[in-house]
């Protein structure tokens, strides 16, 4: 068995993609895996299964919550190792150590080719900081999220691939479980 932490994107904003999380623990443990946590009714979890690539997981989950709990939603899966290495990639360490509500990791579908991120970094107009390792990109937002322009919508434009983010403290909670990964 390994860990694993999964993220569900866009879930419970107002009446948006409404989903408890014990439906989404039992929807985990009916699919056999072990051991489900949530954490915030945001969609973070973290589970323990047989080891396998995460792309074919990803897949497996959407189309289980699909059907069952009528939740269309996309699923980022890291393995707990990936999961570790994404923290110790984070590019700002001072700073998520000093503002960690305002340093935030998005899980990527796939990784950006440099010249995506570039075109990302050149059209930020506030005083964001963008930098991308792997299937991760770390975000800088020292003003909040809540004001800026740099949303969703054109980090993915840019960016070529869809994801789903998370503030540094929720980054390190998940990641607890998976410290022996």
């Amino acid at each position: 068995m390994a860990i694993y932490v999964g993220l569900l994107r866009a879930i419970n904003l107002g009446s948006h993609n409404k989903v408890s999380m014990a439906d989404l623990r039992e929807l985990l443990a009916e699919l056999g895996m072990k051991n489900p946590q949530s954490l915030l009714p945001s969609g973070n979890l973290v589970f323990e299964t047989t080891a396998r690539a995460t792309a074919p997981l990803e897949k497996m989950l959407e189309a289980a919550a699909a059907q069952k709990l009528r939740l269309e939603t996309a699923f980022f899966v890291r393995t707990g190792a990936e999961w570790q290495q994404a923290i110790a990639d984070n590019p700002f360490p001072k700073e998520a150590r000093l503002d960690p509500g305002h340093t935030v990791l998005m899980c990527l579908k796939d990784a950006p080719p440099p010249a995506a991120v570039q075109a990302l970094q050149d059209a930020i107009k506030g005083r964001e900081t963008v930098k991308a390792r792997g299937r991760q990109a770390y975000f800088l937002y020292p003003d909040g999220m809540g004001t800026s322009k740099l949303t969703m919508t054109p980090i993915e434009k840019k960016l070529g691939t869809t994801g789903t983010a998370r503030n540094w403290n929720t980054v390190l909670k998940l990641g607890a479980p998976t410290e022996k990964s």
